[in-house]
């Protein structure tokens, strides 16, 4: 079994599926891992690369969210704490424990209810990761965080959650499902039609110039599910109403704290997350109404000057836009709810509907809760079909977490697991794949060949933006050695030298064409 696009398009022409999952984002490819370990013949398709949507644009957090606390939606956190020790266990090479720190501005009042809160999480499952919040002095918070402005801090609380690389995850469980079950997935691979039998039931789909027969199809395409929907039922009323989240990196030295920081925006009675990322920080999110396009939303400079703003007023010294290395924008598929005028109320709770014509379709939900919005879909699936039995994803370890204590180089060991030796293996078979491929990050010029060679890199966006998360963490560095890795990785995807430039040229006119709709300064690069 390979996971190569050429192999699984020549599968999807070929075979006939008992399931046919459209969108390869955490969700889909959840679904597609759920249904092939219940033994269901089964293909996953995305329109472009895995996790290139939502799924790649997250905070990266693999939380319950304390937040949901307050809307009084405990049965959510509650389950997304279940997930989240699922997780743990499952990928713990992906997935890592991560203390957050909440600063306390405020008098005895704001403090009981904080810790009150706190506990609530606590019981509610936040306990099964082994610790208890607890409160801090002033001076420790500080020492968390020697940046955060001292003047009204009263004391600091630490909690704990866990932390992942979203698109990595993504294309693990991708992985998982072909590799380890049979599945077959394929990324550049659209959907233009649904096709229906004579009853007008769904039975597959055309996907670009293949007819892909099954007997039921999965709409797990996140924001854009009410378009598949529409090639089903036609034109119809919205479920979904998207809210745009948008983050910023910025060097660590600006920031100095060693674990996240839960910050207050009191104007908008919510909070933006300052987290470590390797010598970066990241600081998210905003959640706003959007309706524009859903592909690719940008970050504007009103998105930026929100986030630094809010920040930057419990800072000592102020970030600016000048240190802004990097920015992401994603789009949350929330349902849509007539209760409220705020996206950041509306519910993260996932919901699973089956058209007249049997296209299940999977809405809503969050990151922590892809597995079990998997498993209800499969359900779904297993309901149609009188067979595939109960999920077994529950305890079923995904690719890499075997093995992955025995690699010794922790920067492999957290992103492949014990995959990771086959990158040892390529860099001790040629020591130049060893340097750098961006000089001020970690990833390694092997990586961006096991990319192309063993993890469906179609496009040098796939291998810059995704596979590593060099675009997000030096903008304007990477977009300098665009053109070398291009050169690196041309041979394995059968690129001549104008084809390695036109690529190079495409994200470099990407890169600019991002910093400039942020309204962002271009980073010199030395």
């Amino acid at each position: 079994m390979r996971f190569s696009r050429d192999t699984a398009l020549a599968r999807l022409a070929d075979e006939h599926f008992d399931v046919l999952v459209i969108g390869g984002g955490i969700t889909g490819a959840g679904v597609a891992l759920d249904a092939a370990s219940r033994g269901l013949h089964t293909a996953l398709v995305e329109r472009r690369d895995f996790a290139s949507g939502t799924s790649s644009k997250s905070s990266k957090m693999v939380h319950g969210g304390l937040r949901y606390l307050n809307q009084r939606d405990y049965r959510l956190v509650y389950e997304a704490l279940y997930e989240r020790q699922r997780l743990l266990r499952n990928a713990p090479h992906l997935v890592k424990p991560l203390p957050f720190l909440i600063p306390l501005y405020g008098g005895k009042a704001l403090a009981k209810a904080l810790n009150s809160a706190l506990w609530m999480y606590d019981l509610t499952g936040g306990l099964r990761i082994g610790k208890r919040h607890h409160r801090i002095s002033p001076d420790d918070t500080i020492g968390h965080m020697p940046t955060l402005r001292r003047e009204g801090l009263a004391a600091g609380f630490e909690y704990y959650d866990a932390q992942a690389d979203d698109a990595r995850l993504t294309l693990t469980i991708a992985r998982t499902a072909v590799l380890d079950h049979g599945a077959v997935a394929a990324n550049y691979a659209g959907v233009t039609e649904l096709t229906k039998s004579r009853d007008g039931q769904v039975v597959g789909a055309r996907v670009d110039e293949l007819d892909v027969r099954a007997h039921v199809v999965v709409n797990a395409t996140g924001v854009w599910s009410d378009q598949v929907r529409a090639m089903d039922e036609g034109a119809g009323s919205a479920s979904l109403r998207p809210a745009k989240g948008i983050h910023v990196s910025v060097p660590w030295s600006k920031v100095q704290c060693d674990i996240a920081v839960v910050i207050p925006v009191l104007k908008d009675k919510r909070s933006i997350f300052v987290v470590p990322w390797g010598d970066r920080v990241y600081v998210g999110t905003t959640d706003t109404d959007y309706d524009g396009p859903l592909d690719d939303p940008v970050c504007t400079p009103d998105d930026v000057r929100y986030l630094l703003d809010a920040v930057n007023r419990f800072l000592t010294i102020p970030l600016t836009p000048d240190d802004v290395l990097g920015t992401w924008a994603g789009l949350r598929p929330l349902v849509r709810d007539a209760k409220s005028d705020r996206t950041a109320d509306l519910s993260r709770r996932h919901r699973v509907t089956r058209s007249p014509s049997g296209l299940i379709t999977v809405n809503g939900g969050k990151l922590t809760t892809y597995r079990r919005m998997a498993a209800d879909t499969v359900d779904e699936v297993v309901d149609v079909l009188g067979r595939g039995g109960r999920s077994r994803t529950a305890r079923l370890s995904l690719r890499g977490a075997e093995g992955f204590e025995a690699v010794a180089d922790e920067h492999l060991a957290t992103r492949y697991g014990g995959d990771g030796r086959t990158v040892q293996a390529m860099i001790a078979a040629d020591s130049t794949l060893g340097e750098p491929m961006v000089p001020s990050l970690p990833y390694r010029r092997a990586e961006a060949l096991y990319a192309a060679r063993y993890e469906m890199a179609h496009t040098l966006d796939d291998v810059l933006t995704r596979r590593t998360r060099a675009l997000l963490l030096a903008r304007d560095e990477t977009a300098a050695v665009a053109p070398d890795v291009a050169r690196l990785i041309a041979s394995e995807l059968g690129w001549n030298e104008a084809e390695a430039a036109r690529q190079a040229a495409t994200f470099q006119a990407s890169v600019a064409s991002e910093r400039e709709a942020a309204g962002l300064p271009e980073h010199v690069v030395a």
